[in-house]
C-alpha cells in the first residue's frame, strides 16, 4: 500500500496589494503571499495539491518559491484550478479540463464569473505500486443560496449541484477508461455539509473524507476573513460550516486515514481558505 497526502488549497486570487492593506502597513500581493504558501507545503509535504483561485502570476511565483525550498512539483496549469504533483512519486497517464457553463437553465445571471469555475482532472499512477486514481480539482459557483444573505443569487445551490454532477460525469469517463480506479474530488465547493451540492455528491456514491477517516477527522471549518479590506485571525467554526471538501469514490480501494486542515497563525493573511488534506492508502 502507498501512503499519499492529497490537499485542496484556495490561495485567494489577488495579484497586487490593496489600498486597505497598504494603509495598515500590510501587503497582500501574490509576491508577498506565495512564500508563505510554499512554506505550508514544505511543512505538510502533500503529494498532490489542487489549487483554486490560482492566477497565472501566482502559480509562477509559487513554483519559484517551491524550487528555492527544494520542493519539486510538476504543474498541470489551467485557468485558476492548477494541480501540483510530485513527479518522483507519480506518472501522469491522462488529463482533462472542464470549464463550467456561464449560464444555468431556468435562472437569470452569470454562474461562472471570469471563467474561474472549473474542474481540472488528472489520472495519476503511483510509481511504487502501479495503482491509478483520478484526482479531480474543482471550484464551484460562489454566490449564496440563502435569500437573506447579501451575496444571494437565485439558483446558486442548484447550480453547484449541477456543476458537481458535470464533474462526476467527467470523472466516471476516466474511471471507466482506467479499470474502475478510485477517485478523489476536492476543492472549494462553496457550500456547506448540508447543501444540495453535498446531497448530489452522496447520491452519486461519494463519501466525505471527514466521515470515513479511521484515525482523525478535524472538527472545524477551516475558513476565516481575508479580503481586500483586511484580514482577521481564525476563529474555528464547526466542520459542518466548512466549504472546502474532499470527496472519495471507491473508498474500499483508497482508504482514508486522516482528514485535516492546516491552520498555523502565519497563514491568516495568506488566504481566506486554510488548506484541507487527506492522508490515504492506495
Amino acid at each position: 500500500m502507498a501512503n499519499l497526502r492529497l490537499m485542496s488549497n484556495n490561495i485567494w486570487n489577488c495579484d497586487s496589494n490593496k489600498p486597505a492593506w497598504e494603509a495598515q502597513g500590510l501587503d497582500c500581493s501574490a509576491q508577498a503571499r506565495m512564500p508563505g504558501i510554499a512554506r505550508v507545503y514544505a511543512e505538510t509535504r502533500p503529494d498532490v495539491i489542487g489549487l483554486q483561485e490560482a492566477s497565472h502570476t501566482m502559480v509562477d511565483l509559487l513554483a519559484h518559491e517551491l524550487y528555492k525550498l527544494g520542493l519539486k512539483y510538476t504543474v498541470i496549469w489551467t485557468r485558476f484550478t492548477s494541480i501540483l504533483y510530485r513527479s518522483d512519486r507519480f506518472e501522469l497517464v491522462d488529463a482533462d479540463y472542464l470549464c463550467y457553463p456561464e449560464t444555468f437553465e431556468g435562472y437569470e445571471g452569470c454562474f461562472n464569473d471570469v471563467r474561474s469555475k472549473s474542474c481540472n482532472l488528472a489520472v495519476l499512477r503511483v510509481k511504487e505500486n502501479g495503482k491509478c486514481f483520478v484526482f479531480a480539482n474543482t471550484h464551484l459557483w460562489w454566490k449564496n443560496r440563502d435569500p437573506a444573505a447579501k451575496s444571494y443569487q437565485a439558483g446558486s445551490g442548484e447550480c453547484r449541484a449541477y456543476q458537481l454532477g458535470l464533474a462526476t460525469d467527467l470523472i466516471n469517463q476516466y474511471r471507466a477508461k482506467h479499470g474502475g480506479c478510485p477517485a478523489v474530488l476536492l476543492g472549494d465547493l462553496n457550500d456547506n455539509y448540508s447543501s444540495p451540492m453535498m446531497e448530489e455528491a452522496f447520491r452519486r456514491g461519494y463519501v466525505h473524507a471527514h466521515d470515513v477517516a479511521t484515525e482523525y477527522a478535524n472538527p472545524f471549518n477551516g475558513y476565516h476573513y481575508c479580503f481586500p479590506d483586511g484580514y482577521r485571525h481564525y476563529q474555528p467554526q464547526p466542520f459542518e460550516r466548512g466549504i472546502d471538501h474532499i470527496l472519495v469514490l471507491g473508498n474500499d480501494q483508497l482508504a482514508v486515514r486522516r482528514f485535516d486542515r492546516y491552520t498555523p497563525e502565519y497563514y491568516d493573511p495568506l488566504s481566506d481558505h486554510y488548506p484541507a488534506f487527506a492522508d490515504v492508502e492506495l
